[in-house]
């Protein structure tokens, strides 16, 4: 049995590191629209550890009653999943549109999570067989959101050229991302509020967020800054590196000569790696040159960039107006028409047959 003062102490620890996290990442950047999403859902991290200090098994010096504010408290918390995936998304998957069946699909659930909880607290028929397979559908689809989360996390690991930000893919992967599925999936399919087993599982969830919170904490000030946006953005300066005999030098020149002069972007499928082998260079040392000298924070963006601006020249050019799109975008380096149509829209504003017209008009 755990220490009811332990417990308590854990509860108000997660809750204090939580609300600095999210208070330091707004002071950052409070513009960011991850930061507004990461506070919103340490708000709502908060509203679920209130929400643990109210149940039966707390020690009744330590208990709070939240009866008036059950709605709220539950819909909050059960948003934490989508939030979290909105939140890796907007941080890892840079200047991409959030996909609308997703938004759609978290709106939902927010909604029926609402309809359901207000049913549970009005008495109504919460024990139909209807409402039982709704709620289990919206518990499945916050794994599912989760698992989106992990997926963009992961996505483009290896074309990320953050340092910091690459270590930071891991840590949500390995904790945040880790913890979340496993507090959603073992207090909605395996825990059972009435059992004896329901008030260890709890204390130990408690105090792994408040564990998970402090070290967040920690890390950050580390950085100087109480603000987990600091370790997102933390960008070291580039260090000029002893040269050693035979060692290439690499400047924006030699590397045009070798990237841009010599089309290597078209190549399908090109990585990082591939690229640093190609320039005989170590691969850390391509990937601070990129980003340090060249401006980019992610690889693939830099390929998108010197592909579509090889795709526009080829569309304007009155030779080629009866080339099939879909042949331009082979030409460059693309695979399928799909990723070249969203990237030359980003980048142009419009599509290639919309930008091909628009020439051909000039």
């Amino acid at each position: 049995m755990f220490s009811p003062m332990l417990l308590f102490s854990a509860q108000i620890t997660a809750i204090l590191s939580v609300l600095l996290l999210a208070t330091g990442y707004l002071k950052i950047d409070a513009r960011a629209a991850s930061a507004r999403v990461f506070a919103i859902m340490a708000v709502f991290i908060v509203f679920y550890l209130f929400n643990g200090m109210t149940g039966q098994h707390i020690d009744p010096q330590f208990r709070l009653d939240l009866s008036r504010w059950q709605l709220i408290i539950q819909v909050g918390t059960s948003s934490i999943c989508g939030l979290f995936m909105i939140y890796c998304f907007l941080i890892f998957q840079e200047q991409q549109k959030f996909p609308f069946t997703l938004a759609a699909a978290f709106a939902m659930q927010v909604f029926l999570d609402f309809v359901l909880t207000y049913l549970e607290l009005s008495d109504g028929p919460s024990g139909s067989s209807t409402t039982e397979l709704l709620s289990t559908s919206m518990d499945v689809l916050q794994l599912l959101f989760v698992g989106f989360a992990i997926y963009w996390t992961l996505k483009g690991w290896r074309a990320d050229l953050v340092d910091d930000r690459r270590v930071l893919r891991w840590f949500i992967i390995g904790v945040q991302g880790t913890l979340i599925f496993s507090v959603v999936f073992v207090e909605n399919f395996l825990l059972d509020g009435a059992t004896a087993g329901y008030a260890s599982a709890q204390a130990i969830i408690v105090y792994a967020i408040a564990v998970l919170a402090l070290g967040m904490l920690l890390v950050a000030l580390h950085f100087d800054s109480v603000s987990l946006s600091y370790v997102i953005r933390k960008v070291a300066a580039l260090k000029k590196e002893p040269g050693t005999e035979g060692s290439k030098v690499l400047d924006v020149d030699s590397f045009n000569q070798g990237f841009r002069d010599n089309q290597t972007y078209r190549e399908a499928g090109l990585t990082i790696s591939m690229l640093a082998k190609k320039l005989n260079l170590p691969e850390y040392r391509l990937r601070a040159f990129i980003h340090k000298q060249l401006g980019f924070r992610n690889f693939n963006a830099m390929l998108h960039k010197y592909r579509i601006e090889d795709a526009s020249n080829a569309l304007s050019e009155t030779g080629n107006h009866n080339t099939p799109v879909l042949t331009i975008a082979l030409s460059v380096g693309y695979q399928s028409i799909t990723p070249f149509n969203n990237a030359f829209r980003e980048i142009k504003g419009v599509t290639p047959s919309e930008y091909r017209k628009r020439m051909s008009h000039s």
